[in-house]
């Protein structure tokens, strides 16, 4: 109750604000109509039947803005599900811009992973899959942009926590842990109340040059995935042997320090990109019997590297993701090394009307993959028509291959306005 009313008082502030620094308002409203049905290979069936709205609302001033960006998803013909994904106030001045409200963040500069960027969580109900604009939830936040010379300072403030939203049990998308006993789960420590001790705070120092593009980020934050804490309830036969006969598994949020950045450079017709953070503070599920709550704390390093190359119409990128777990043991259940690629091959035709891709990600721990061919056809300005597929293979031990039964082909219409 307490988070809402502070999201009431912020939307009102918000209106009253635009209200007194308008002067002269401009107002503009565009969006789009979007279908989206898509089919599993596997049997036929639609896994897919969705309609969109999308609308935003701009109301322009000489020195500041308002916008409001509301989404309405119909899936099938009876479930309904609205969003106010942004609704912000920017205000500006002369060196420096102000953002107060609810927004999506975005950082870093890799494609198809998230390293730096870590303001704006993630809806991954439908995995990977939903176009990578609207993956992000929009945060509640205060942003400030100061800008001075080539470069620019970035400071936000979120009071309320926001985490990634993870497929509901139903979803094909939900792989349910596997447990040795029956688990109960308490959750009376996963919710994260909002408070200024409670605060997220991000930093960015961004530079832009003829010859090199970069930026270094930190972040104090929570770690949207909460670790769980596992519990082993244990009961004694007659001779009194232990028997394990259930888990209480206690989920729970912990801080991160986060430090990183990243850059851009181009050399004749290649770009070179690359990005890396350190995060701090880090729990890891684990086996080790001396662990408290089967969960030991480690550091890690994630980063990219990536090369773009575009001749003409053609475009092809690749790029190689790693993440290091430091002071490693084989009781952990995650990889020492987890090792990913992503190949990207654009070519635009017909007086850049039609767009063809082929985008995968390669896991190379277990040699599994998503495969994504894309058709784009732009019948005009307006409206166009997206053919595709998504495609998974390989062992299901990996982030890929774990789900071979969910491949799929997809049509989407779309119309902006």
């Amino acid at each position: 109750m307490k988070n809402l009313k502070i999201k009431i008082l912020l939307l009102a502030a918000l209106l009253a604000a635009s209200q007194l620094a308008v002067a002269q308002p401009k107002v503009g409203i565009d969006g789009f109509v979007r279908n989206y049905t898509g089919m599993l290979y596997e049997n036929g069936d639609f896994n897919m039947l969705q309609n969109t709205l999308n609308l935003n609302f701009n109301l322009m001033g000489d020195k500041m803005a308002l916008k409001a960006n509301p989404m309405l998803y119909l899936y099938g013909i009876d479930s309904l599900d609205f969003r106010m994904r942004e609704i912000y106030l920017d205000l500006y001045f002369k060196s420096v811009d102000i953002r107060v409200g609810k927004q999506q963040i975005v950082w870093g500069k890799a494609d198809g992973v998230f390293i730096t960027d870590i303001v704006s969580p993630l809806n991954l109900t439908e995995f990977l899959l939903p176009d990578f604009d609207e993956i992000r939830i929009g945060v509640y936040a205060a942003k400030i942009d100061y800008y001075f010379g080539n470069s620019t300072l970035e400071a936000i403030w979120k009071p309320i926590y926001a985490g990634n939203e993870l497929p509901p049990p139903g979803s094909i998308w939900y792989k349910p842990p596997e447990f040795p006993a029956p688990p109960t789960f308490d959750y009376s420590k996963e919710k994260i109340k909002p408070s200024l001790d409670n605060s997220e705070f991000y930093l960015k120092y961004s530079l832009s040059s003829s010859a090199i593009d970069f930026d270094i980020m930190g972040a104090y934050t929570w770690d949207q995935t909460p670790s769980m804490y596992i519990e082993k309830q244990i009961e004694f036969d007659s001779l009194g042997n232990p028997i394990l006969t259930g888990l209480l598994i206690t989920p729970e949020h912990h801080r991160l320090w986060v430090g990183g950045g990243s850059f851009t450079s181009t050399v004749k017709s290649f770009v070179i990109r690359g990005e890396a953070a350190y995060y701090n503070g880090k729990y890891f599920q684990t086996a080790d019997p001396k662990a408290e709550g089967a969960l030991v704390e480690k550091d890690y390093i994630h980063y990219v590297v990536g090369l773009d190359y575009g001749v003409g119409d053609l475009t092809l990128s690749a790029q190689f993701i790693q993440k290091v777990i430091f002071n490693y043991d084989d009781y952990l259940d995650e990889e020492h090394y987890a090792n990913t690629m992503t190949f990207l091959a654009r070519y635009e035709a017909m007086r850049q009307t039609l767009h063809l891709e082929l985008f995968s990600y390669i896991g190379l721990n277990y040699g599994d993959a998503l495969i994504r061919p894309t058709v784009v056809y732009d019948f005009s300005d307006s409206f166009s028509i997206k053919l595709g597929a998504n495609i998974f293979v390989g062992d299901e031990r990996g982030m890929f291959g774990r789900y071979d039964d969910n491949s799929m082909i997809y049509m989407k219409f779309k119309y902006n306005f």
